[in-house]
């Protein structure tokens, strides 16, 4: 589907959800990822319960998109219809989501650096922990790791660096 396909597919769903017509623009392409802007009159709905039903909403789009596309033909163009992405925000709840991530990111990196050793961040679910990650991918002097299991799976910021 093209981006227009989905702005218009995203705009007739929150249009059944909660009756509002929705202004639904394309805020940044990146080629492998897109990020959907949509302002609605009321975003409660949608930002209550730490935005589960704007992940929610992301899921069902991204799923209506993969069935309304053709199955990939060879391994590349399956490895490539899996890195693209498209995310929604709901009035800015996601862009202030990972501000507030990339911030704690900063600042465990920051201490993981003046202690010289291994800092813990909380629980996240992968959404999170893949912006950590992108956030502190270029950091020389740390790697950051997954580790734990289901819903107390976090990220470890390991310092790397002289000691």
């Amino acid at each position: 589907m093209n981006k227009e396909q989905v702005q218009k597919l995203i705009g007739e769903l929150i249009e059944k959800i909660t009756l509002d017509t929705p202004k639904v623009n394309v805020l940044e392409d990146k080629g492998t990822s897109t990020w959907f802007a949509v302002e609605v009159k009321d975003p409660h709905f949608f930002i209550k319960h730490e935005g589960e039903a704007i992940y929610a909403l992301n899921h069902l789009v991204r799923r209506i998109i993969e069935a309304k596309e053709p199955a990939p033909s060879t391994p590349e163009l399956a490895a490539k219809r899996k890195e693209s992405s498209i995310l929604i925000d709901i009035n800015d709840f996601q862009k202030r989501r990972i501000d507030s991530i990339r911030a704690v990111a900063h600042m465990m990196s920051e201490r993981a650096r003046y202690f010289k050793s291994n800092i813990e961040v909380d629980p996240m679910s992968a959404f999170e922990r893949r912006v950590v990650h992108e956030f502190l991918s270029d950091a020389p002097d740390l790697k950051t790791e997954s580790m734990g299991f289901g819903p107390s799976r976090r990220v470890v910021i390991k310092y790397i660096g002289e000691i």
